[in-house]
């Protein structure tokens, strides 16, 4: 997955203007004019792993992609800012990011964008509908960390042993790493993808590094959603559609929560099972996952 200038992460939005201050580093392809779309990533990944369908999109779309703070080009966190974050295991706070990001998009209700979510941006889009009255045009959730109950082992471990694991030499985190993204997919991943997907976590060069990684292994460890849960509902009985796509070899999320999802949401929800595909079903089943979606923004396009 060779990196592709046009989805180069040029521009650059902070928020707020005082400390605890986050970076976020964002590109926007395709036709100004034209529908937005807007794709969000998760833990511990980047927009690179979305990289390849934004670019086929923005032939139609206006697509824009971008690293949440403290993940792949955008900066490392301030003290005050890591600080705030690790803590925030709710993700109410990069909600609260994300909306600021998407104003300074312009991405109102008489804008409305597709918006399609991964991993633990599924609770990220949701709080910002439910909290910061984002509108959407769409909204598709994949793989998504959404519902209880929470958690790896592996999160608790490093969560209690913080200091270990900051001070673990490079070369042997290196590993530790690459297993743990291993783990999300179903088929073995290509080198080139293993490395791209590790690499904000494993090299200096201004990116997040070592600290970085554990710092979001250590949020997960405290991620809630009780609270978010119990208002899903509203977003069914807005009339949003709402399409859940899961990898059914799913073996951080169980695809079992996929259907709870769709129950507690209700109202226009579909959900959709993708055979032989895991938690990293961009790379699993790209094929498939990008037809998934052309299906559902057709039809969502065409009815409006």
């Amino acid at each position: 997955m060779a990196s592709n200038p046009a989805t180069s992460l040029l521009e650059t939005f902070t928020y707020p203007s005082n400390d605890p201050q986050y970076l976020i580093k964002w590109a926007r392809l395709g036709p100004l004019n034209a529908q937005p779309l807007v794709f969000v990533h998760g833990t511990p990944w980047s927009s690179r792993l979305w990289a390849p369908f934004a670019l086929a999109l923005s032939n139609k779309y206006c697509v824009y992609l971008f690293d949440n703070p403290g993940y792949g080009q955008s900066k490392p966190l301030t003290p005050a800012a890591t600080a705030e974050l690790t803590s925030n295991g709710s993700l109410t706070k990069q909600a609260e990011v994300t909306a600021a990001l998407f104003t300074h998009w312009a991405l109102t209700s008489t804008r409305a964008s597709h918006v399609i979510a991964h991993d633990n941006a599924g609770l990220v889009t949701l709080r910002m509908a439910l909290e910061h009255g984002r509108d959407y045009k769409s909204l598709t959730l994949i793989d998504v960390v959404a519902v209880g109950p929470w958690g790896l082992p592996f999160f608790k471990l490093v969560a209690e042993n913080e200091g270990v694991f900051n001070g673990i030499p490079p070369q042997m985190f290196d590993g530790i790493v690459k297993g743990y993204i291993r783990g999300a997919a179903h088929i073995s991943l290509r080198k080139e993808h293993e490395d791209m997907l590790a690499e904000p976590w494993v090299s200096g060069d201004g990116r997040p590094g070592q600290e970085g990684f554990v710092r979001v292994l250590k949020q997960a460890s405290t991620r809630k959603s009780d609270d978010a849960e119990k208002l899903y509902h509203k977003i069914g009985e807005s009339g949003l559609p709402v399409k859940i796509i899961w990898g059914k070899e799913d073996q951080w999320v169980p695809c079992e929560r996929a259907i709870k999802l769709k129950e507690l949401i209700g109202g226009n929800t579909h959900v959709v099972l993708v055979e032989e595909a895991g938690h990293l079903i961009q790379l699993d089943q790209p094929e498939r996952l990008m037809a998934e979606i052309l299906t559902f923004l057709s039809q969502v396009d065409g009815a409006s």
